[in-house]
C-alpha cells in the first residue's frame, strides 16, 4: 500500500473505525486514542498491506487490543492505589519553586536543558554533554549563558553565614536555585 493508497484508506475508514471501537469500548475518546494508533502502527507496516487483505480489520483488531490493554493497565493501577501510602494532604509548590520554573521556562530550549541536568539531575559536565550530543565545552557555555539569564530572576538561598534580611533579592519573581561551578 503506497502513501496515497493509505491516506485514502485513513480518510475512508477512520470515522467509522472509531464509531465501531467507541460502541465496543462505551468511550469515544477511547476509541479514537486506539484507532490512532493502530492506525500508527498500521503506517510502520502498510508495505505488508494491499487492497485485498481487508487492512479495516487489521486496523480494527489493533485498535480493539490496544484498548483493552490499556483498559487491563488502569484497572490493575485502580487495584494498587490504595495500597499506596498516600499522604492527608499534599503541599503545592512553594512561590520560590513556581518562580523558578517560570525563570526556566524564559530561557531557549538547550540552555534551560543543560541546566536542569546539571543542577536538577545531579549530572556532570561530561554525562549532560554524553546525553545531549555536544561538546563538553558547549555544556559549560551553555550552564553559564543560562545562569547569567536565571540571575535577575532569582535569589541566592540564605546560608548560615548570611543574614535572611540581607538575602539580596530582585524585583521580579524570586526563586531559590542551587549554585555550582562548572
Amino acid at each position: 500500500m503506497n502513501r496515497e493508497e493509505f491516506t485514502t484508506f485513513y480518510a475512508a475508514s477512520f470515522h467509522r473505525l472509531v464509531g465501531q471501537l467507541g460502541a465496543m469500548t462505551g468511550s469515544q475518546a477511547e476509541a479514537q486514542d486506539a484507532v490512532q494508533e493502530a492506525f500508527v502502527r498500521a503506517w510502520a507496516q502498510r508495505g505488508r498491506f494491499s487492497r485485498d487483505d481487508s487492512p479495516e480489520t487489521w486496523i480494527r483488531v489493533t485498535a480493539w487490543r490496544i484498548a483493552v490493554s490499556r483498559w487491563r493497565r488502569n484497572r490493575a493501577g485502580s487495584r494498587l492505589m490504595p495500597l499506596a501510602a498516600q499522604p492527608d494532604t499534599v503541599p503545592g509548590p512553594s512561590p520560590d519553586r513556581v518562580a523558578f520554573i517560570e525563570a526556566l521556562r524564559k530561557l531557549p530550549a538547550e540552555q534551560r536543558r543543560a541546566i536542569v541536568l546539571y543542577h536538577l539531575c545531579d549530572l556532570t559536565i561530561d554525562q549532560v554533554a554524553r546525553e545531549t550530543g555536544v561538546p563538553t565545552g558547549t555544556v559549560k557555555a551553555r550552564l553559564a549563558r543560562g545562569r547569567a539569564a536565571l540571575r535577575p530572576h532569582v535569589r541566592e538561598a540564605p546560608t548560615a553565614t548570611t543574614p535572611t534580611a540581607t538575602t539580596p533579592t530582585a524585583t521580579t519573581p524570586t526563586a531559590t536555585t542551587p549554585t555550582a561551578t562548572s
